[in-house]
């Protein structure tokens, strides 16, 4: 019982959670705003703004940075992970997101099928712009702040 204990008040999981959360309910209101519709299943979904990845790992390496101390080992590894995430999201996401929707459209105007069905559509959300990433990142920051200032 005292895992999920020392779960629950670990703060800089707490953080990163939250940074998490925001990000993801962030979504539901920005959808509506830009694109006009009202689609609750953004929340689950990936890609779309805030990237909710960055501000995940970024409100994690701002928060240690901030109780741990920037120059400490926790923050560098925090900091890398962070990173990597984000260069990950705006890059290799990104491009399997472009390559899946030139895919659905080879395979609707060849109409191809697997047998006698339609191919089922791949997911095309999957990555982020570079904008979406740092919206992500000043969420996690902000967060970070507020949570350990």
């Amino acid at each position: 019982m005292s895992f999920f204990k020392e779960l629950w008040e670990n703060e800089w999981l707490i953080t990163a959670l939250i940074g998490w959360f925001a990000a993801q309910l962030l979504k539901i209101p920005i959808t509506l705003l830009v694109d006009k519709r009202f689609e609750l299943a953004r929340f689950w979904g990936s890609g779309g703004m805030p990237s909710s990845h960055s501000s995940f790992t970024v409100a994690l390496a701002v928060g240690i940075g901030i109780t741990e101390g920037f120059n400490s080992v926790a923050f560098a590894l925090a900091f890398v992970l962070a990173f990597i995430v984000m260069y990950d999201a705006a890059g290799v996401r990104r491009c399997a997101g472009e390559h899946a929707k030139t895919l659905n459209r080879v395979t609707e105007h060849l109409k191809l099928t697997e047998n006698g069905e339609p191919y089922r559509r791949l997911k095309t959300l999957l990555g982020h712009t570079p904008v979406e990433v740092f919206g992500g990142a000043v969420l996690g920051t902000i967060i970070a702040l507020i949570r350990h200032l």
